[in-house]
Parts: structure tokens; C-alpha cells; sequence
């Protein structure tokens, strides 16, 4: 089977690998799409990303949904033929914070394409994937673009609650990739009253728009129109930060009301931060990262068409295409989702 691996910055190669065949409670999958996500684009574009860097040849990609091939040993709710979103979260349901029901900070955490821990763990842009059944979503109904969607959907649904309550709130995004926009689909369906949405360009922006932004406003050329939000102490509720630029997050914290809640999603890396002023307006800086049991979720709601992420879907290219469709994916003047398909 064809595989999808990065070896170096730019260097990024088709390589043949061999098939496995599904052990007792996984099954085989064919995969139908693959989104290209930001943390890919940091391996194709440096290597690496803050102090994560590439030591070894690595599969890319973690947002993935296919058909089932083949069922191992006692796997049941599953048949032949199904469409499924494919989960990339594996923990070792052991370790401490397993048993803390912390599943995305499991101490053994095998995350499909990561270069975190060494060996790499491998990612899933392949032919044929071999999962756990546990990691499948029944994703009847949808198309298997917007089932691959499910994965970047399910950061976004773990932020959205680690930020507690958004009944009547109002909310400000920094940075409108994919997350960014997606943050705004699931802040809305929590129940969120104002969102505005901030970027540097008019394409991101315009899909922040259309995706149910009240306001949007172009920092590069009109940032006093987010200033002005400063008035009185400030205004948002909740920041959603995720661009993982400093200029961003320094930019919102004047326009955050006393005792309001920052959730930084973006990486990057490592920020200064104005703490003083955090501090005297006694807001409350969360870390969100990943998810576990949001990625159901994520697909229920699509079934529902509760959310839909059709319009983020902008591109797609077969995986004899994969250089160019990395390169698409990270022109944010034309580019949300460039996806990659592989039947």
C-alpha cells in the first residue's frame, strides 16, 4: 500500500509500505479522506514544531475516516463496507491519568502521526489503516470528507468545554483556520450570543462569516475596530485563541471583561504574555489540547446537521498529489480544509 511519509522539511515522499491484517478487536480500513492539519503543515514546512522535531521518517496525518475492509476477532457494531471516522487517540487506559478519566494526557498516549515520543508514532495518511474498533465512529450519513472532519471538530468541542458555560456570552476567536472557524460553529451551538472573529486576511475572515461570525475584523488593516472593545474594561467573555501568534493574545486581553476566560488552542511557539494586566483584570488562562470522547460527539452532531463543516471542505487532491496538496493547504489566501483522498 501507498503511504504519505516526511522525512525532512519539503521532503515529503510516497512510499510503499506493507499491509497488516486487523488483530482481535481492530479492524481494517480503507481510508476515503485525510485533512491536512496544522501540525502536519509545521513537519512538511520545518520539521517540527517548538521543541518537536522529526528524528526519524514518520506517516503524516491524523484526521482520517474510510471504509471497513476487515473485522478482527470479536469485533462487534461493526460490518464490512461502513463508513467510519477514525478517531486518532489511543490511550493506554493504565496509567494514572487513564484512570483519571484524562484520557488526552495519557503518559503512553500513541497519537497517529507524532513526533512527540521516539520511535515517532506513525500517522494514518495510508491505503489501508488498521485501528481499534474502540477508535471508529459510525459515520452513516456523511460524506467522508465531513467525516474526516471530525478530528480538527473535536479540539474545538473539548475547548468549548473547558470554557464553561456560553449561554448568552459573548466571544472572541484570534485566528480563523480551520480551528478558529470551527470554535465558532461549536461556541454558537453552545449557546454563545456575540462572536467576533479576528485574522489578517479577508479569505479566512470571509469564512468566519459564513460559518456564523457576528463581526469580523481585519487586524492588518483595521485594528482599532477590535480596540474599541476595550471600553469600559472590556467586553468578551471568553477568548478563543488560535492562532498561536503573541501579537494576537496581547491584542484580545484589553478587550476581555474582568474575570473573563482565555483558552490558548494554537500552537507555536513559546509567548511573552502581558501577566500584569491579566492579572488586574483576574482572568483565567486555559490550556486546551486535543480531546477524547469529543470525537463521537463531533460526528453526532454532524449526523444531526447539527453543525456543518461542508463549507471548510475547500480542496481536495488525489494522493499521488500530496506535495501539492500540502502546499495548497497552507496558503491561507485560497485554502481552509485541503483534504487528500486516497480511494
Amino acid at each position: 500500500m501507498k503511504s504519505i511519509v516526511i522525512h525532512a522539511p519539503k521532503d515529503l515522499r510516497i512510499e510503499a509500505q506493507p499491509v497488516e491484517t486487523p488483530q482481535a478487536g481492530q479492524v481494517q480500513i480503507r481510508l476515503a479522506a485525510g485533512g491536512i492539519c496544522g501540525s502536519d503543515l509545521h513537519y512538511f514546512n520545518h520539521g517540527g514544531f517548538g521543541d518537536i522535531r522529526l528524528k526519524e521518517p514518520m506517516v503524516l496525518g491524523h484526521e482520517v475516516s474510510g471504509h471497513i475492509t476487515a473485522l478482527g476477532a470479536g469485533v462487534t457494531g461493526l460490518h464490512e463496507g461502513q463508513l467510519v471516522a477514525v478517531s486518532p487517540s489511543r490511550p493506554c487506559g493504565r496509567c494514572k491519568y487513564c484512570d483519571a478519566a484524562m484520557f488526552n494526557h495519557c503518559l503512553n498516549m500513541r497519537f497517529y502521526g507524532s513526533a512527540m515520543p521516539f520511535p515517532h508514532i506513525q500517522g494514518a495518511f495510508r491505503q489501508l489503516l488498521v485501528a481499534e474498533a474502540s477508535q471508529c465512529a459510525v459515520a452513516d450519513g456523511l460524506s467522508a470528507g465531513e467525516a474526516a472532519m471530525a478530528e480538527p471538530l473535536a479540539v474545538c468541542l473539548h475547548a468549548v468545554r473547558r470554557a464553561g458555560p456560553l449561554l448568552g456570552k459573548s466571544v472572541l476567536v484570534t485566528g480563523c483556520g480551520p480551528i478558529g472557524v470551527l470554535c465558532i460553529l461549536a461556541a454558537r451551538r453552545a449557546g454563545a450570543d456575540l462572536i467576533v472573529a479576528t485574522d489578517l486576511g479577508d479569505f479566512t475572515l470571509g469564512m468566519a462569516k459564513q460559518a456564523g461570525a457576528d463581526i469580523t475584523v481585519n487586524m492588518a488593516q483595521n485594528a482599532d475596530q477590535l480596540a474599541a472593545y476595550g471600553a469600559d474594561k472590556g467586553h468578551f467573555d471568553v477568548l478563543f485563541e488560535c492562532s498561536g501568534a503573541a501579537q494576537a493574545l496581547t491584542a484580545a486581553v484589553p478587550t476581555m471583561r474582568p474575570g473573563g476566560t482565555i483558552l490558548q488552542l494554537g500552537l507555536g511557539g513559546d509567548m511573552t504574555l502581558p501577566v500584569q494586566a491579566m492579572t488586574a483584570k483576574e482572568l483565567s488562562l486555559k490550556g486546551s489540547f486535543r480531546f477524547h470522547e469529543e470525537f463521537h460527539t463531533g460526528v453526532s452532531l454532524m449526523q444531526k446537521g447539527l453543525i456543518d463543516v461542508k463549507p471548510l471542505i475547500t480542496h481536495s487532491f488525489s494522493l499521488d498529489q500530496a506535495v501539492e496538496a500540502f502546499e495548497t493547504a497552507g496558503d491561507r489566501s485560497r485554502a481552509m480544509k485541503a483534504q487528500i483522498t486516497f480511494s
